[in-house]
């Protein structure tokens, strides 16, 4: 029960979790970043469609094993499981079997722009279909750092002989779009268990379709010892912080800032693969520093309400959202912990993102 906080209250001094979910965005963005060089290296010796699987199942397999020696936390409840479900539906499943349609009959720089829409579907579908605000400085920054991927991904004249395959890429591409939006949904419940199914699903069905539709062999032990720590660091732990970013920032925010991993990626590929900067480096950088610039400078602060909830998730009493008692008169005040909690009707006032706690609507 909320104590100490009344309808129609103002906490002087509110807590603003936002920085850290825009820190666990970056994250995220950096190790998925810092896997494309890597799984380039690991395509010397292995099919595309199979070192997918692999990266994925490293991922599930690592996650599902941190889950079981980590001490007990959020558990995914009844309600999340069809949002989960329809995200492993969209984004494992779905999302990886028309790429690999799409990639077949396309060549590497129609791929490479078109996959970018990704973060457009994002962001268009948390606006439009999941009611996610979206201001003009976020939608300028999303479109800065849009640019810059595409600026990035351009390497001459993409080659369109059939309309198929492209859009079997931006199928996938919408798809994941979908599954962004979904996980958000879950965002609140345990995050390594969350990307602990998505990579076993992804991984397995990734897995399935190579064997039946190439010619792969079976890579030797070491390759899929190093895939799978890539796969892990590089798709499951990116996975558990973009998790972390979706419950403290919504879908846009989140994904503009995971935009920002092709860019990474180029920057790392310089010393790993002996490439060279350019030109196209140098104003894609320029073009996501500004849409950064501006999704870090962002202030959304208005007065809203917060109507009565109950749910359970990691949290602290620091901030005026979670101002209840315990039992036994236990102090666990700054602690992060767990438990089935209930909010009472709260309207107020302070700088705040659309995270959990805050997927009001605007006028």
């Amino acid at each position: 029960m909320l104590s100490g906080m009344s309808p129609g209250h103002a906490h002087p001094h509110p807590h603003h979790p936002g920085r850290q979910a825009v820190f666990a965005g970056l994250a995220a963005a950096v190790l998925f970043g810092a896997s494309t060089p890597l799984a380039k290296l690991l395509l010397r010796g292995c099919d595309p469609w199979l070192l997918a699987g692999l990266l994925y199942l490293g991922s599930g397999l690592g996650l599902s094993l941190l889950a079981l020696l980590r001490p007990k936390t959020t558990a995914i409840s009844r309600a999340d499981i069809p949002w989960l479900a329809a995200a492993i539906l969209f984004g494992g499943v779905l999302a990886p079997v028309l790429l690999m349609v799409g990639l077949k009959g396309s060549d590497g720089s129609t791929a490479s722009l078109l996959l970018t829409t990704e973060g457009v579907f994002t962001s268009l579908l948390a606006w439009a279909v999941f009611s996610e605000n979206i201001g003009k400085r976020i939608a300028l920054g999303m479109a800065a750092i849009t640019l810059g991927a595409l600026t990035l991904a351009w390497d001459g004249s993409p080659q369109i002989s059939s309309l198929g395959p492209p859009a079997a890429i931006l199928a996938a591409c919408l798809c994941w779009g979908f599954d962004n939006n979904l996980t958000r949904k879950v965002s609140l419940s345990n995050p390594v268990r969350i990307a602990a199914w998505k990579g076993l699903a992804a991984g397995s069905c990734n897995l399935i379709l190579a064997f039946l539709f190439t010619s792969s062999a079976a890579p030797s032990p070491i390759l899929a010892l190093q895939a799978a720590a890539v796969g892990f660091l590089g798709y499951g732990v990116s996975l558990v912080l973009y998790v972390l970013a979706l419950r403290g920032l919504g879908s846009a925010r989140a994904g503009a800032y995971f935009s920002m991993a092709p860019m990474i990626g180029a920057v790392l590929a310089l010393p790993l693969l002996g490439e060279a900067p350019g030109l196209r480096l140098l104003v894609a950088a320029l073009l996501m520093g500004l849409g950064l610039w501006l999704h870090l400078t962002e202030h959304h602060d208005h007065s809203h309400d917060h109507p009565v909830t109950d749910h359970d998730h990691l949290h602290d009493h620091t901030d005026p959202h979670h101002q209840h008692s315990h039992d036994h008169g236990e102090d666990v005040s700054v602690e992060l912990h767990s438990h089935p909690h209930h909010h009472g009707s709260l309207h107020h006032g302070h700088a705040h993102f659309p995270d959990a706690h805050h997927r009001h609507g605007h006028s």
